[in-house]
Formats: C-alpha cells, structure tokens, sequence
C-alpha cells in the first residue's frame, strides 16, 4: 500500500543521511517529498536546498525558519509555526526526522501534538551536548525509531520505548560510502579547485553549550594544522551559536594550504574521504564515517563525547597542540580495516522493510511508558 512520507532536512548532514532512505521508500512505491529548512535555504552554507532538489522524482517543499544571527528558541518557534501550517494542509501519513537538530525537535513536537507518526532516525546516541538533550526529546516524540546500532537501541528503550516500536538499521550515510562514489578523485579535485594530491580533511563546528569559547578554540586547531605544513580542505562550520567565531578563523587561512567550502555534494564528499590521508574536527562524520571508510581521524573537543570506539579515532583537545601535531606525524595516510559498529551500508533496505510491516502502520499513537530491567 502507497504512503504518504515526508522527510524534514534542515542541514547537509542529515540530508546524507535521509537521502538513501528517501530514494529506497520511493523505489517501493511511496510517495514521498522532503520538507526543506534550516541550513539548507542559506546561501553562506551553500543553498544546499539545491542538492534535495536533485534527488530524482521526490518534490520539495521550502521554509525559511531563521535569518542570521536568530537565536535556537526563535528558530524552535519558527519551526513550529511554519511545519504546523503545512502538515495541517498535507497530512502526511509519517513524517521522517533525524537525530539532535532543532529543527527535527520542532517538527516533532508538531507530530505529537497532532497524532501524526513520526520516526525518528538514529536516536539514543551519546555526545555529552546538548545536542544529546535534543536527540533523547526526539525519541519521547516519535512514535517509531530507526537506530543505527543496538547500544543505541537499548537507549531508546530505557526512554521507555517499546522495544517492537525499535529498529537496528545501521547508519543510513554508510550505504553511501559502501559502494562506488559514482565519481573520480580527479572529478572531485576538478570541481571544487583542490590543488594537492595529498590532503586532510578539517570540519570543526560550534558547541553550543561552548558558543563563548568556540572562537578560540578553532583558533588553537586551525594553528596546529599550520604548522604541519599539510593541504587541508575545510569544509564550513554548521549555523549554531559560534559559527561566526568559527569562520572569522577560516578567514584568516592561507589560500595555498587551506580550500575552504561551504558544503560539497555527498558523492563528492563521500570520495574526498575516501581518498583523504585524515579527518580531523569535531563532525559525526570523523567517528561514524572515517571508521567505516578506514580513514584515521582526530576528534577534537567534547561535541561527540562517548560516541566513537574504533581504533582509527583518536582525540585531542583544540589547544593540545602536541597531540594534534602527533596525530598528523603518525597517522597520516595510514589505512585501517573498516569498522562496522555503525552498520554494513543495508539501512535503506532494512528501512523499507520495516515499511512493509502492517504492524507499523496499525500501532496506537497513545503511547506507554515501558518499564524495563536493564
């Protein structure tokens, strides 16, 4: 039976992530369409609402919910008003969110407060942020969860969340990079004017619970990879609190030795990392993505606490300069076996499957809280 999905992305991140899910639900005959927000409409993070409207055969719809400088309550209440609006006039019969975004928060709570079902993607997941804080209030929202690993099930069901409402998937982002890009390296340098053959990859994004800091901090790193004397590509910061402080640093970089850019399309991005001698930063794609492609990263700070295990991560704090200029010295274009904690790149298939279940669509919205032993 043909469904009506909607999937809400406000950033590149989760749009990677969605992307495959979106194309796979569409392939098994659903009707599906992207409701687009948050970074994607900004033209400093590179319009990436272009990227969503590639995604063959899927229709988009556009909210602008914030201008520079707003604040993440403001951009909450926007949020709000503006998915209310439109999911009153659409009615979808699931509404797909990802993960620890304020945006995903809102349209969650919109979903809850009008019974319409929502599944959540990638939820019970640690970062010691408040990004964690936002993550756990998008599982107590939605009514189904796509996780990507069983720790991260068993999370969900100490919320209290019932455990057949639970789904292991993996992460959808690694169905991606399990497979051909669908583009050269060449191709990839070609486009984005990146002039080494040998390169790091830096993403550093604001910590809100940091924002006074972040500044400082990305200047401690951004002098770390100075002095190595290494090509790096940036990719820009996220729009949180502190991302002005964090691109007044990229600024200041030398064009020679940094290529700096706002986002990158996904396939690109995914054979950029695949051809990378490291990643260093403070993205999710530094401990989920780098282990399974076998790239050596560095995180840096507390933006993904407790989240990565493989022995290809490595940390650092931003002023830990030594540590940082070891990393590069010894792990530079080092290769390592590929980690699967975050799943084997079947998320879309598993997905869909769950899809197919008419038990998914037939449980109560009114949900219990489900006590648990463990």
């Amino acid at each position: 039976m043909t469904r009506s999905l909607l999937f809400v992305t406000g950033t590149r991140a989760d749009f990677g992530k969605l992307e495959p899910l979106a194309i796979a639900a569409c392939d098994a005959d659903h009707d599906v369409s992207f409701f687009v927000t948050g970074m994607h409409m900004l033209a400093r993070y590179g319009l990436t609402k272009l990227e969503v409207q590639r995604v063959s055969g899927v229709p988009t719809h556009e909210f602008l919910n914030q201008r520079p400088g707003d604040p993440q309550d403001m951009i909450l209440a926007k949020t709000v008003m503006g998915f209310s609006d439109f999911v009153k006039e659409h009615r979808p019969d699931l509404v797909i969110i990802h993960g620890d975004r304020v945006e995903a928060l809102a349209c969650a709570l919109v979903c809850a407060t009008n019974y319409i079902p929502c599944a959540h993607i990638e939820g019970g997941e640690v970062s010691g942020t408040i990004d964690e804080i936002y993550r756990h209030c998008n599982s107590k929202l939605a009514a189904h969860h796509f996780v990507s690993s069983e720790d991260a099930a068993r999370r969900v069901k100490l919320l209290g969340e019932a455990d057949s409402h639970i789904h292991v998937i993996g992460s959808p982002e690694l169905d991606f990079h399990a497979g051909p890009s669908g583009v050269t390296i060449d191709k990839v340098k070609d486009r984005y004017a990146i002039t080494a053959d040998d390169f790091g990859i830096c993403v550093f994004h604001p910590v809100t619970s940091e924002a006074d800091t972040i500044g400082t901090q990305a200047k401690a790193l951004f002098d770390a990879l100075m002095q190595s004397g290494r090509y790096f590509v940036v990719i820009a910061p996220n729009n949180d609190p502190g991302s002005a402080d964090i691109f007044a640093q990229i600024d200041q970089l030398p064009k020679d030795r940094f290529r700096v850019l706002p986002s990158m399309r996904f396939a690109h991005f995914s054979e950029l990392m695949k051809n990378a001698a490291v990643m260093v930063g403070n993205s999710s794609a530094g401990v989920r993505e780098a282990p399974f492609i076998g790239l050596p990263s560095l995180d840096i700070g507390t933006r993904q606490t407790n989240r990565a295990k493989a022995s290809s991560v490595f940390f650092a704090d931003a002023a830990e300069a030594e540590g940082i200029a070891q990393f590069l010295a010894t792990q530079w274009g080092k290769k390592y076996p590929r980690d699967a904690a975050f799943g084997g790149g079947s998320a879309a298939e598993r997905f869909v499957n769950a899809l197919s279940q008419d038990a998914f669509w037939t449980a109560p919205m009114q949900k219990t809280f489900q006590e648990t032993t463990d």
